[in-house]
């Protein structure tokens, strides 16, 4: 298969090279900076906010895998916000404008999203169907699926994947959690009751592959395990696959001290099912907490 990968370096996209090795597929990462990985990848640079992705680089591309975009999870100052939002809006639409102009389009943009167009749901199931709700992440995940959409109108079959909480041995949410819970640090986030939808790293990774090899596969897919558990719930597993207690509680007014407007990122309840996917036969390698977090914490 011939694929173009924005966002290649980041967690996601590190699996994903695993899945697609040069030396099988070929493979063109998109990026501002040449992460200088197997020669046999080829590298093409690519600022999203500022121009289109050259056409030379997308022209062979069978799928393209768009998952490039600023953290959320950091302080949201103005500035944040406004790179948070146009690393997403601004470069879909750059890179779907590009894709508009290619002689010989590829067949399928699978486009990267998250499930924070739910908002805070409380206790309501939130499948692909579910409206978004409003707020500055709801807002930024509707206008980033509106410009992906976009490629439908030059031909494209579009996967909009809604990522959850990435579990990884490797970064994502565990990077900064693991280290307070093996000091005995770790404790439940306010009152524990919200929804926290997660999913294993290589199970993110083998839906996109899925939706990249499956021309039924369109529209959104909630990328989440079958089962999200309450924070509280998910405090206790975590500290029973690292064999240490967790009796801290973090009350919500000082995370919030700490976080500034993030903090209700943390505190969002959202308790999605990926009912899509489980549909098209999506077979998930890790669909309840203690086994995902075994194969971390071995």
């Amino acid at each position: 298969m011939f694929l173009t990968i924005s966002g290649a370096t980041g967690l996601i996209g590190r699996r994903l090279l695993k899945i697609y090795p040069p030396d099988k597929h070929s493979v063109i990462i998109l990026g501002r900076k040449n992460p200088e990985l197997s020669p046999l990848f080829q590298f093409g640079h690519w600022n999203p906010t500022a121009a289109e992705p050259s056409r030379e680089l997308l022209q062979r591309s069978e799928v393209i895998i768009h998952l490039a975009g600023e953290p959320v999870a950091q302080r949201w100052t103005p500035e944040a916000k406004t790179s948070i939002r146009d690393s997403r809006v601004i470069g879909t639409r750059n890179l779907v404008s590009a894709i508009g102009k290619l002689l010989h389009r590829p067949k399928t943009l699978i486009c990267a999203s998250a499930v924070g167009i739910y908002g805070d749901r409380g206790d309501e199931v939130l499948l692909e169907g579910t409206p978004a709700a409003s707020g500055f992440l709801p807002d930024v995940c509707t206008a980033w699926e509106a410009e992906a959409d976009r490629a439908i109108e030059h031909g494209l079959r579009v996967v909009k994947i809604r990522i959850g909480i990435v579990l990884a041995p490797d970064g994502g949410a565990l990077q900064s959690m693991t280290p307070l819970f093996r000091a005995c640090l770790g404790g439940v986030l306010g009152s524990g009751k919200q929804w926290m939808s997660w999913i294993h790293v290589d199970d993110i990774a083998g839906m996109i592959q899925f939706a990249a090899e499956n021309e039924s596969v369109s529209g959104v897919l909630n990328g989440v395990a079958p089962n999200p558990v309450t924070n509280r719930e998910f405090t206790r597993e975590l500290a029973s696959a690292l064999h240490r207690p967790a009796f801290l509680p973090a009350p919500e007014f000082a995370v919030k001290l700490a976080y500034g407007e993030m903090a209700q990122m943390l505190f969002a309840s959202q308790r999605v099912k990926p009912q899509a996917a489980l549909k098209a036969g999506f077979p998930f390698q890790f669909p309840q907490l203690p086994a995902a977090l075994a194969a971390i914490y071995p």
